[in-house]
C-alpha cells in the first residue's frame, strides 16, 4: 500500500534532511520525495510518498510529528487528492526518425525544450500515469537523460489543509 503524505513545514535549512534523514533511519520505503514552498514565503511543502503496511504508514506519520519544523502533517487518500508531476526527457533519434518522433511528441502532448539535429529535450507534467506514458512511448527512440520530480499533491478539499 502507498500513501501521500503531505507536510507543511517551517522554511528553514536543513528541513527537508531532517524529514528525508528520519524516514531514512528507520528504514522506509519513500518512493518520492518534493518540496517546495507555498504560497507564505515562510512554508514549504514536502511530499512523500510511502509504500508499507498501515502499521508502517502510521509510524511513519508519529515520527514526523516529533520535529519541531513540522507544522502540520496530512495522510491524503489518493482518491481526495490532486496529483502532478513533471519529467524532462532528452532521447535520441536519427534524422530519418526526426518526423516519427516529432509526431509522437505532439501526440503524447510534451513540450519540447530544445531540440537538435540528433535528440530532443522533452517535458511532460501531468498525472504519474501520463508521466509513464511519455517516458514508454520514447524508450524506442533511446531516452538519454531523465529527470523526475516526484508527486507533488494538495487535498482536494483545501480548507482543511
Amino acid at each position: 500500500m502507498k500513501k501521500i503524505i503531505s507536510l507543511l513545514v517551517r522554511n528553514r535549512p536543513g528541513v527537508l534532511s531532517h524529514v528525508a534523514g528520519l524516514v531514512t533511519r528507520r528504514a522506509y520505503n519513500v518512493e518520492s520525495i518534493a518540496a517546495g514552498p507555498t504560497e507564505n514565503r515562510d512554508i514549504t511543502r514536502i511530499t512523500l510518498v510511502v509504500a508499507g503496511d498501515e502499521k508502517v504508514l502510521d509510524q511513519v506519520i508519529k515520527q514526523l510529528r516529533k520535529l519541531i519544523d513540522v507544522i502540520k502533517i496530512d495522510a491524503i487518500p489518493h482518491e481526495n487528492a490532486m496529483t502532478g508531476e513533471l519529467a524532462l526527457i532528452t532521447v535520441s533519434f536519427t534524422p530519418e526518425k526526426k518526423t516519427e518522433i516529432m509526431s509522437l511528441i505532439g501526440l503524447l502532448g510534451l513540450t519540447v525544450k530544445s531540440i537538435e539535429k540528433d535528440r530532443a529535450t522533452v517535458m511532460i507534467a501531468g498525472s504519474a500515469q501520463s508521466v509513464d506514458t511519455a517516458i514508454n512511448g520514447l524508450a524506442p527512440f533511446h531516452i538519454r537523460a531523465m529527470a523526475r520530480t516526484g508527486l507533488v499533491a494538495l487535498p482536494l478539499d483545501r480548507d482543511n489543509f
